[in-house]
C-alpha cells in the first residue's frame, strides 16, 4: 500500500502541464484583476500571460488593452513602489532606481517614482537606520573600521555614500 504523500507528489507535482488559455477574453479578465489588485509593471503582466500560457499573438494586445483601460501605468507603478519600498522595507534611492531599473521602467518614470520620497524624511530615515545598525555593531573595535562597516551596509540598502559620511559626522559617530 502507497502512503498519501507519494500519490499526492505524482498528481500534484510541478512538472504538471499548464492548460494555456484558448479564451481571449478569459486572459484579459484574469489579468485586469491580477493589475487591480495591485500596480504592475509591463514587465510583469506579460510574465504572467506567459505563465498563464496565453498565445504570444494575443500577450501584446492585451497588454495594450490593459495600458488603455488604465490597469497598466508605468508611471503609477514607479510612483507607489518606490513609496512602498522607502517606507516598508526603508530602501535608500539607489536601490530603489535599480530595481525599477531591472523591471525595464523609463528613465522618466524612475525620475517620477524617486519624487514621491520627501527629502527631510529620508534624511531621518537614515539617521534612524545608522544609530540603530551603529548599536548593533560591536565587532569591530576601531572607530574607523567600525564606521566603513556602518556606510557599507547603509551603502547595500541603496543610500548615498556621499550623504553617509557627512551623517557619520554630524551625529558624532
Amino acid at each position: 500500500m502507497k502512503s498519501n504523500t507519494t500519490l499526492r507528489s505524482k498528481t500534484s507535482g510541478s512538472n504538471a502541464e499548464k492548460t494555456p488559455y484558448t479564451d481571449r477574453q478569459k486572459a484579459l479578465s484574469t489579468l485586469q484583476s491580477y493589475c487591480a489588485y495591485q500596480d504592475r509593471c509591463h514587465q510583469e503582466a506579460r510574465q504572467k500571460l506567459r505563465d498563464m500560457g496565453v498565445f504570444p499573438d494575443w500577450i501584446e494586445e492585451i497588454i495594450t488593452e490593459l495600458i488603455q483601460d488604465n490597469f497598466l501605468n508605468e508611471e503609477r507603478f514607479a510612483r507607489s513602489y518606490a513609496r512602498g519600498k522607502f517606507k516598508m522595507k526603508r530602501w535608500g534611492r539607489n536601490r530603489i532606481k535599480q530595481e525599477l531599473k531591472r523591471r525595464q521602467i523609463s528613465a522618466y518614470c524612475i525620475k517620477k517614482g524617486l519624487s514621491e520620497i520627501d527629502e527631510d524624511e529620508y534624511r531621518q530615515v537614515m539617521e534612524a537606520e545608522l544609530l540603530r545598525r551603529h548599536t548593533q555593531e560591536k565587532k569591530a573595535k576601531h572607530p574607523w573600521l567600525r564606521r566603513r562597516k556602518l556606510v557599507d551596509y547603509m551603502v547595500k540598502r541603496g543610500y548615498e555614500a556621499g550623504l553617509l559620511w557627512p551623517l557619520l559626522d554630524e551625529l558624532g559617530i
